[in-house]
C-alpha cells in the first residue's frame, strides 16, 4: 500500500503580502518565488520579485558606473564617492518603502522599474 502525496492545495503558503515582501528581503527570494509553486502563479507575487530583481539590477549598474566615473577621473573622486553615497541612501529608502508597501499587500509600482515588471509578470 502507497502513502497518497498530499496535494499542492493541501500544502501550507505563504499570503500574498508575507511572499511579496520575502521578494524584497534579497534577490534570492525573488528569484525562488519566480519558480515556486503556487507563487510562481500569483501576479502580484511575481510583480513583487520582478521589481526586487529590476531594481537590484539598475543599482548594481549605476554602481558599476560610478566605479568606472570615480577610476578614470580622480579629481572628481570626492563628488563621485558622495554622489554614489547619495544614491544607495536613496535606494535603501526606497527599497524600505518597497518592503512597507508589500507587506500592506500593494503594489507599488517604481516609475521605470514597475513598468517592466508589469510587464514580465503578466499585468
Amino acid at each position: 500500500m502507497t502513502n497518497p502525496t498530499p496535494s499542492m492545495a493541501n500544502q501550507p503558503s505563504l499570503t500574498d503580502n508575507v511572499a511579496g515582501t520575502l521578494a524584497y528581503l534579497t534577490i534570492i527570494p525573488a528569484i525562488a518565488l519566480l519558480f515556486l509553486e503556487p507563487y510562481r502563479r500569483n501576479r502580484l507575487v511575481r510583480f513583487h520579485a520582478w521589481q526586487c530583481i529590476l531594481l537590484t539590477a539598475a543599482w548594481c549598474m549605476v554602481e558599476a558606473l560610478l566605479f568606472i566615473a570615480a577610476y578614470t577621473l580622480p579629481l572628481l573622486d570626492f563628488m563621485i564617492g558622495a554622489l554614489d553615497s547619495l544614491f544607495t541612501l536613496g535606494v535603501v529608502i526606497v527599497w524600505i518603502v518597497l518592503l512597507i508597501k508589500a507587506m500592506n499587500g500593494e503594489r507599488y509600482k517604481l516609475p521605470i522599474l514597475g513598468n517592466l515588471a508589469e510587464k514580465q509578470a503578466g499585468i
